[in-house]
Parts: C-alpha cells; sequence; structure tokens
C-alpha cells in the first residue's frame, strides 16, 4: 500500500486514538457507545501504525512528502 499519512499526522492521529481508547475504557456509557468510540480509535491507531488512511485515499489527499501522484 502506498503511504499518504505523513509523520505529524500520524502523531496527532496516535495522540486521538489513545484518547479515544481511554474514553471508551473508563467513560460511564453504555456497551454500544463504547464500542463505536473504541471501534474509531483502533482505525486511528491502525492508520497511524501503517501510514495509510482509507479516507485520504478515496479522497485522492495525501500528507506524506514521498507520495508521488
Amino acid at each position: 500500500m502506498i503511504k499518504n499519512v505523513g509523520r505529524m499526522d500520524r502523531a496527532g492521529r496516535g495522540l486521538v486514538a489513545i484518547a479515544l481508547l481511554l474514553a471508551a475504557w473508563i467513560a460511564p456509557l453504555s456497551l454500544m457507545p463504547r464500542i463505536g468510540i473504541a471501534a474509531t480509535g483502533t482505525y486511528f491507531a491502525l492508520s497511524m501504525l501503517f501510514g495509510t488512511c482509507l479516507g485520504y485515499r478515496m479522497m485522492g489527499l495525501s500528507t506524506c512528502p514521498r507520495t508521488v501522484r
């Protein structure tokens, strides 16, 4: 897969992923909202780890300076 997430974007995604996963863990909510929050946090964590974002790919965007268009 072609990487389309830059270094600063990856750092931001990591912080958002940690915040969402912690919120899913400690929030006094019912099960379904917690699953949704955890799924979103997991998506951000995976996009940070792999350096690719499906949403960016569908819109033709890239924050990675090495990506050739």
